[in-house]
């Protein structure tokens, strides 16, 4: 099929896998797993929670999700030989939190189904580019940090009303990496936290009720205004934000990228995760940054740190219902507060992404507010209204930028 970029072939991969595995790439693989398996797990616990998902619900969210994205990952890094690594639109599991209130998991499932189906169109037809073009991505990240900035708000919020546990949990955050190096501030915080919250006694539980939770496929339900309040933004943020900053670092790296071969994967990955519940497993962008990075080692074997990666994934979300299990004994206030934590550096890069080249200004402005509001009109919920209104406000306000565009094109 001409729109599948061809590599090397997995059996080439498979072959020098073992000679590529060093501590470069296993070091590599392992500190982007701790990061995609720590706080983003807890930023989709969270929103489950927010909700009202049940226990078994969301155990089948992070099945799906961590498991076709550790398949997606190993796949494309052993058939290509490049670091790119699979997980899930952390920026979208933000945006659920608001998006899927009032709706059910079933009416959830349906609209993950169908972002996954417009990610695999884009992906065959080639208008992948052509899209990103169109809608400007200063607008739709600027979405992102409004629809996001209460995971931010929420670590000051709860640190207020949970002081010891939730303050000494920021302060590892800060303190840890400063006197480790490497060591993510997000683990360090949600360590001191549990270890707190157990010299304390704040469990809300007991160990006994730390159980196996098998996942399960849903019988997915469409709900015509989520396909314009979840599914849409969810196949913009797959392609606009995790699947353009893969391909940006890859290819500043040097690595020429198998864009279609992603975007497709990314698709199938949507449509596959939507049948267990979870939103769309997707090339993954922070987790390829670090694996590709100059401390995995010579260039030809950083894509084994990708399959470390992506094994580690897989065996997380197959018994990610403990760590669901678990989690749900720790006080709400250390789970908002941790996720908030996690979401840090994304909501830097999306207000960056969002501001810093200074066009499209005054509609990424109004698509950040609109996002922070959380407003609903006709049912469909802010990040659309962001951003369909944040490109109207450019139409107008921002014309020059958008006649640049067309003649860059």
């Amino acid at each position: 099929m001409k729109f599948i970029e061809e590599g090397p072939g997995l059996r080439a991969g498979l072959k020098d896998l073992p000679k590529s595995l060093n501590a470069g790439t296993i070091g590599s693989g392992l500190i982007a797993s701790i990061f995609g398996c720590t706080g983003p797990a807890m930023v989709v616990i969270s929103a489950a929670t927010t909700v009202g998902f049940s226990a078994r619900d969301t155990a089948s969210w992070l099945f799906g999700i961590y498991v076709f994205g550790g398949l997606i990952g190993c796949f494309l890094s052993l058939y290509y030989k490049m670091p790119i690594c699979g997980a899930y639109a952390i920026s979208a599991a933000t945006l659920m939190a608001t998006a899927l209130a009032g709706y059910t998991f079933p009416q959830a499932a349906g609209a993950f189904i169908l972002a996954g189906i417009i990610v695999l169109i884009l992906g065959l037809t080639g208008l992948v580019g052509k899209i990103i073009k169109i809608l400007p991505m200063e607008i739709v990240m600027a979405m992102v940090a409004g629809c996001m900035l209460k995971f931010g708000v929420n670590i000051v919020t709860y640190t207020q009303s949970d002081t010891l546990i939730c303050g000494l949990a920021v302060l590892a955050f800060f303190i840890v990496p400063c006197f480790i190096k490497k060591f993510p501030g997000v683990l360090a915080a949600l360590i001191v936290g549990i270890v707190t919250v157990v010299v304390t006694g704040g469990f809300s539980g007991s160990m006994n009720e730390i159980t196996y939770i098998a996942p399960h496929i849903v019988k997915p339900s469409f709900e015509p205004s989520l396909i314009l309040s979840c599914a849409v933004p969810i196949a913009a943020l797959v392609i606009g934000a995790e699947g353009a900053q893969a391909m940006g670092v890859m290819e500043a790296k040097g690595y020429k990228v198998p864009a279609n071969s992603m975007t497709i994967l990314s698709g199938i990955g949507g449509i596959c995760t939507g049948l267990f519940g979870g939103h769309n497993a997707n090339i993954a962008g922070p987790m390829t940054a670090i694996c590709a990075s100059e401390e995995s080692g010579p260039k030809e074997g950083r894509y084994a740190a990708s399959v470390v990666n992506g094994a580690i994934f897989i065996v997380f979300g197959v018994l990610s219902s403990f760590a669901m299990a678990f989690i749900n004994l720790i006080p709400l206030s250390l789970v908002y507060t941790v996720a908030g934590l996690a979401m840090i550096n994304v909501l830097i890069g999306a207000f960056r992404d969002g501001f810093k080249s200074g066009r499209y200004k005054t509609g990424a402005f109004f698509s950040l507010i609109i996002g922070v509001s959380g407003v609903s009109i006709l049912n469909i919920g802010s990040a659309f209204w962001a951003l369909v209104f944040g490109v109207l406000v450019s139409l107008i306000c921002d014309r020059k930028d958008f006649k640049k565009a067309v003649v860059a094109a």
